[in-house]
């Protein structure tokens, strides 16, 4: 029985989700597939995402970037943080090759630690990465001025360099600097939309638009009990905000998969990200996002989604958090519906990591 090891980021929720898309298609291809997912995403989310039996390793082998919220990074505690991961580079290396050797996987997939594919190419392990955009590329922007740097960001390059592929899904980065990407086609899950079901749970008049808030893996409550009601608007948000209002309901309550309530919506609203932005495209979703100019990754994500999403628009921070958005939502909700984009990515990349197994 062949035995992948999927090794992904925690640094919020859409590594996991690339990764798992591409497992699922792997298994169609090869059912008897032995799974097992070194990663500290949670595991209902997890579960939620992939199809049936694996292991969990609750393991990081990278933390990204250090966050204050789901958009705010602290580049002081990320460059002293890449800094000591750093420290005896080597050694930390080694100690990783024997704990991949010692799982026994005949693949790894990784989206995107980099030590765990410096670990492998030591330990003889064929490996393969995955994702739109890479640390390297992320730390260089925030860090190059730092102590060190340069030599941080080649031992991150030359670990992404080892893989057998680079699997560069749409929309990316443009990861110039690294001579074994292949790109792959969108990543992303089409839902069921399940509309009906949703009015008669909450009660809503099939007249009401509603409206999802989804900022991702890491948190950042937006203080909606202060926001002005907004006619014809119903809200969906997250269980753990304890939101107390008339019209806002816990997405959760539902007992639905994300995806189905993501396509049931009228419209998301969250942050520049691979996972929510190439679904809510792929599944016919208006999208307001939150500013990031910031974040590298921004600028190529946005491009992509203004091309093929409903009504992409960009939402100030201040706007956000005040809920002074309604003329946003009026503007959305009335924008052409594009052309859909064909989410094949996972097949693609099943295609070619089938071979390797």
């Amino acid at each position: 029985m062949a035995h992948l090891l999927v090794a992904i980021s925690s640094h919020g929720y859409g590594h996991a989700m690339q990764a798992l898309l591409v497992v699922n298609a792997l298994r169609k291809r090869l059912p008897s597939l032995q799974v097992t997912l070194r990663t500290q995403v949670s595991s209902d989310y997890l579960r939620s995402r992939l199809a049936g039996e694996f292991q969990i390793l609750p393991v990081s082998s990278d933390f990204g970037m250090i966050m204050h919220s789901a958009v705010d990074i602290d580049v002081t505690a990320s460059a002293a943080a890449y800094q000591e991961w750093h420290t005896n580079w080597s050694e930390k290396v080694a100690v990783e090759a024997a704990s991949l050797a010692a799982i026994k996987a005949d693949l790894i997939l990784a989206d995107i630690p980099y030590l765990t594919l410096a670990g492998a190419q030591q330990a003889g392990i064929p490996a393969v990465a995955l994702c739109s955009l890479n640390w390297a590329d992320i730390y260089w922007h925030y860090c190059a001025e730092q102590p060190n740097a340069r030599q941080i960001h080649q031992q991150i390059q030359a670990a992404y360099q080892s893989a057998e592929y680079f699997l560069q899904a749409e929309p990316s980065m443009p990861m110039m600097d690294l001579e074994n990407r292949k790109p792959i086609a969108p990543l992303a899950i089409l839902g069921v939309n399940r509309r009906s079901f949703i009015n008669q749970q909450l009660n809503l008049n099939p007249e009401q638009r509603l409206v999802l808030i989804a900022l991702g893996g890491i948190d950042m409550r937006l203080q909606m009990d202060k926001w002005p009601k907004m006619p014809g608007i119903s809200w969906l948000v997250p269980a753990a905000w304890g939101v107390k209002r008339a019209d806002a309901f816990a997405w959760e309550s539902l007992d639905l998969p994300f995806i189905d309530v993501l396509r049931s919506c009228d419209v998301v609203i969250t942050k520049p990200g691979y996972g929510t932005f190439t679904e809510a495209a792929c599944n016919g979703i208006a999208v307001l996002y939150l500013e990031r100019h910031d974040w590298p990754e921004t600028p190529y994500l946005v491009n992509w989604l203004q091309q093929y999403a409903r009504g992409a628009l960009c939402l100030s921070r201040s706007r956000l958090e005040e809920g002074a958005i309604m003329e946003d939502l009026e503007t959305v909700l009335a924008a052409a519906q594009p052309a859909i984009p064909k989410a094949n990515g996972a097949e693609q990349a099943a295609n070619l990591l089938l071979p390797l197994l």
